[in-house]
């Protein structure tokens, strides 16, 4: 039986709070990696595809379980890992040989192997004729190839990349895919197996022979999907099809009770709130509710129509599920009678419905609205509410949290906030 490349057992990792208390972000993770896969790693934003990188290439230690790589325990910087990363990170005062030869350098080869092994990165990745040029002189997507050329140089067995192409336009992120993709099926990559970490659905299924389908909160591997296609695979092959909405029911699939919008019933002011602006909510309401949806969309169906991310769709889906606005789940997205009635709504009637809405489903709102009004002057500083948050959460995350119930309160005229003095009150509220 051939020994597995990677090897992750039941690995959780958490990071201190300000309380002192530590906030897991990565829960039970477990993960067989064999030679010549490539294995996508799927979730939106913070649910610790990144963190998980970070500890396979032995960047951080987990506070509990293992990984091990080639029969042995990550323990620190592992030989035969190498990493791509969202932006080149290229070093803006050297050339795009010297650049690539970095890497190489790090691991004290003789100078004419250095050289011999970085012209040949670089003539590999495409770029023959730029070993002079210096990154200001690059686009962005041959700055990438760079970055990809520095990675593969130093031979890895195992390459993680952390959306590499998310930072690039949509035709040059197409090429760099395809032509990457065309390297590894001709086997003249000096891989063994491929770590990717993405948002992007399309891009999973396009690239992975597996997807891992990550929760938030803490995070957590949900649904392995297998991808079972040849190569080069087409967005129009109803299969591919069915696999992005396979991909999409898992991100939005949500545990018992059935009612997905009753997964917010129990949550109180440590509910981390997303920053999406009501006009994007909005907005989101008025296209599902319009032909040819008319109240219920097909959420992948719907994020092409919108050229809308999972990273920038989910976080408006989710806040109107929040408001009871919609419901979300089975990859799928449709309208309450609230989020119909908000979209046949005119401008003062909206911003009532809203008011009533966050009022009654978002306990921060509640909360800060109820200290104003139990106040004689009916004003409490942020200090006070960010203090309280900062128990549950990050004062990075607490700020961003308390941030978009400001921008909720503002449009629905539920309480007002003055950022000069750092003041909440209930100036104006309707």
């Amino acid at each position: 039986m051939t020994e597995a490349l990677l090897e992750i057992r039941s690995c959780c990792q958490a990071f201190p709070k300000a309380d002192g208390e530590a906030l897991l972000v990565l829960d039970d993770i477990n993960l067989t990696m064999k030679e010549g896969e490539i294995i996508g790693l799927l979730g939106r934003s913070g649910s610790g595809k990144s963190t998980l990188l970070r500890l396979i290439a032995g960047l951080a230690q987990p506070v509990k379980g293992s990984l091990i790589y080639q029969g042995h325990t990550i323990s620190g910087p592992a030989p035969g890992i190498s990493m791509v990363f969202q932006s080149s990170a290229l070093f803006p005062w050297l050339t795009v040989l010297e650049n690539v030869e970095l890497g190489l350098e790090a691991l004290g080869l003789p100078e004419d192997e250095i050289r011999t092994r970085a012209l040949a990165g670089i003539d590999l990745i495409g770029l023959d004729g730029y070993e002079s040029a210096y990154p200001r002189e690059l686009s962005g997507g041959m700055r990438q190839r760079v970055g990809f050329a520095r990675a593969l140089v130093v031979h890895p067995n195992i390459l993680l990349m952390d959306e590499p192409f998310s930072a690039l336009d949509v035709l040059t992120a197409e090429t760099l895919r395809t032509d990457f993709l065309e390297l590894w099926k001709d086997g003249r990559l000096p891989i063994k197996g491929v770590v990717l970490v993405t948002h992007n659905i399309e891009e999973a299924v396009l690239m992975c022979d597996r997807i891992l389908v990550f929760s938030r909160n803490p995070g957590h591997i949900t649904e392995e999907i297998k991808v079972d296609l040849p190569h080069p695979r087409s967005r129009m092959d109803p299969m591919f099809r069915d696999l992005v909405e396979r991909s999409y029911v898992a991100l939005t699939a949500r545990p018992a009770p059935a009612r997905t919008a009753d997964r917010f019933a129990a949550a109180g002011i440590d509910l981390v709130l997303p920053r999406v602006s009501a006009n994007l909510q909005a907005g989101l309401v008025e296209a599902v509710a319009g032909a040819p949806y008319n109240g219920r969309a097909d959420l992948p169906v719907i994020a092409s129509t919108l050229q809308m991310e999972v990273d920038d769709l989910f976080p408006v889906a989710e806040v109107l599920q929040l408001l009871r606005f919609a419901d979300v789940g089975g990859g799928d997205i449709h309208l309450t009678e609230a989020g119909k009635q908000f979209a046949e709504a005119g401008v003062d009637d909206r911003k009532k419905l809203f008011q009533k809405q966050l009022l009654a489903n978002v306990p921060l709102a509640q909360h800060i609205r109820r200290v104003l009004q139990d106040r004689a002057n009916h004003e409490a500083p942020k200090r006070r509410f960010i203090d309280e948050l900062e128990d549950h959460m990050t004062e990075e995350t607490a700020d961003s949290t308390l941030r978009a119930v400001v921008a909720w309160a503002r449009f629905g005229e539920a309480f007002a906030y003055d950022d000069r003095s750092e003041t909440f009150s209930l100036d104006n509220p309707t």
